[in-house]
């Protein structure tokens, strides 16, 4: 993640300083080398480029120590600072108290003024988001940690985390905001622990409410009180190491989780409906982990587990199922014989349940993963092998031992789409590669009609003479114009939440403008 987190604090004597950071340097492109004698320093240079010279520069770090105390400071100049590298990226985190780079510096330092003076959430602990363009975006969560001798008892800190990507630090902002609560938690808990102690041996309320104030002794109390460093506060040996590894890891995990995907063109519905079950499966799985104690979460049956699964399997996953499998639509068909595929390809494009009785779990496994692309993602709802029946509401892809009764189908004709994807599979000049497209484009062909006919019908109200005109301008009707009706309405099943709501959204807007 090209990004950058640092520790501040709010120095009674000083104002906001940066306190520690970690900053990711990436490995420099190889470039060619240059013909001709080497430069001397050049190689220096490298050095630093990549990271090797952590030692802060000699008129950074005079500039610095000059206006600095105890609570300001949290590594020495003379320290070497913290690295990490990963071994896979060969991505190098470095941690110390300020930035390498002096154009970082200048950005570090006012995410941390702005943190502990002007952009601050009620209350004065929580996380925010600010910035712009040319000096970064930050989020930015303050927090206090407990002094005994501080003003009011407690000092003021935050943790920034500054990128120049504002969509990408706003999609991580329940990631860093978990985690870093995490790290907040943990200084908190250790510095009230030392807090309490302090407190047993010498009660300060007392003391300060018995002291004599006077505005000769008032400076040198402020300035005694202020030169507590956070690893005084926590009596933590590790702090800063361990500050390293937690800042380092958040940098990694937050670049690992999210990645950049090239879309060709508007998402399809399956696109749309796969986003909005993994955003559903995330919501359920983050209101368990926020459930309170002694509030039993609940459990789901083992058909509801498994079904949850919705069987989608990916092309990798094909290749781990062990023993005999289909490959393909076309294997499939080759195996059974086109009369026996044909029925078994009407069920599914229906929406009927098909039930597929065996002894080998994952032979039935693989039919059932080249079977689903027949059907948008949102049609397909699957138990792969269940020792029981499972209701036709719960799954329309189910797996049997072969001792489980099964209730009868009956089969029809078939509709106009089962047609052209026979043509297409009965083709033996075209590549398996070629047949899944046509396929492909065979579903989107049809779920722009169901689109039509979801707008018409369910959006619009229209009645059954106009529904049936509009079927007919969609080539729906003629030979199997029955089951071409029941292939529309199922499908209009899969249709994402998404293009429902807008649909919605756009009769409400229309309706308004006609009105006024």
């Amino acid at each position: 993640m090209n990004a950058l987190v640092a520790l501040c604090h709010f120095c009674e004597l000083h104002g906001p300083r940066t306190l520690f950071c970690t900053e990711a340097v990436h490995p420099p492109s190889p470039s060619p080398p240059q013909p001709g004698p080497a430069i001397p320093g050049d190689r220096d240079r490298e050095a630093d480029r990549e990271g090797e010279g952590l030692t802060m520069r000699a008129n950074s770090s005079a500039t610095q120590g000059a206006d600095m105390c105890e609570g300001c400071r949290s590594l020495p100049a003379s320290h070497p600072g913290f690295v990490s590298v990963d071994g896979e990226t060969g991505i190098r985190y470095l941690s110390h108290q300020h930035p390498r780079q002096p154009q970082l510096f200048s950005v570090v330092r006012q995410a941390c003024v702005r943190s502990l003076s002007c952009e601050v959430c009620p209350g004065r602990e929580g996380p925010i988001f600010f910035g712009d363009e040319q000096h970064g975006f930050v989020f930015s969560h303050t927090f206090f940690i407990k002094d005994s001798l501080a003003r009011g008892f407690q000092r003021w800190y935050s943790i920034v985390v500054v990128a120049m990507d504002r969509i990408y630090l706003i999609n991580s902002w329940p990631f860093l905001l978990r985690h870093l609560r995490l790290t907040i938690q943990s200084l908190q808990n250790t510095a009230l622990k030392v807090f309490d102690s302090e407190q047993c041996v010498c009660p300060q309320r007392a003391v300060r409410m018995n002291s004599a104030f006077s505005p000769a002794v008032f400076p040198h109390q402020r300035s005694g009180n202020a030169a507590r460093s956070l690893t005084s506060l926590t009596q933590h040996p590790n702090l800063w190491a361990s500050l390293h590894s937690s800042f380092s890891w958040l940098l990694k995990a937050c670049g690992s989780r999210l990645t950049e995907k090239l879309l060709e063109g508007a998402p399809t519905e399956d696109t749309l409906v796969l986003i909005e079950r993994q955003t559903e499966q995330e919501e359920e799985m983050s209101g368990w982990d926020g459930a309170e104690g002694g509030v039993s979460n609940p459990q789901p049956s083992q058909s509801e587990s498994v079904q949850a699964k919705d069987f989608q399997f990916d092309d990798g996953r094909q290749e781990d199922i062990l023993g005999p499998k289909f490959k393909s639509l076309r294997h499939l068909r080759q195996v059974l014989g086109a009369s026996d595929f044909r029925q078994l390809a009407w069920h599914v494009l229906m929406g009927n349940q098909v039930i597929w009785r065996g002894a080998d779990p994952g032979l039935i496994q693989s039919a059932f993963n080249v079977l689903k692309a027949l059907l948008p993602v949102g049609c397909v709802r699957a138990v792969p092998y269940s020792p029981h029946y499972e209701e036709a509401y719960r799954c329309n892809f189910l797996g049997l031992s072969p001792d489980v009764p099964i209730p009868a189908h009956v089969s029809s004709s078939g509709p106009t789409l089962l047609n052209k994807m026979e043509v297409a599979l009965s083709n033996e000049n075209l590549s398996v590669e070629v047949v899944s497209l046509c396929l492909l484009c065979l579903k989107e062909e049809w779920m722009n009609k169901v689109k039509v006919l979801f707008k018409f019908s369910k959006v619009d109200g229209r009645g059954k003479e106009d529904t049936q005109k509009v079927l007919a301008l969609l080539g729906a009707t003629g030979p199997g114009e029955e089951d071409n009706v029941r292939l529309l309405k199922f499908w209009m099943t899969g249709l994402s939440k998404l293009y429902k709501s807008h649909l919605m959204t756009a009769v409400r807007v229309g309706e308004r403008t006609l009105s006024q």
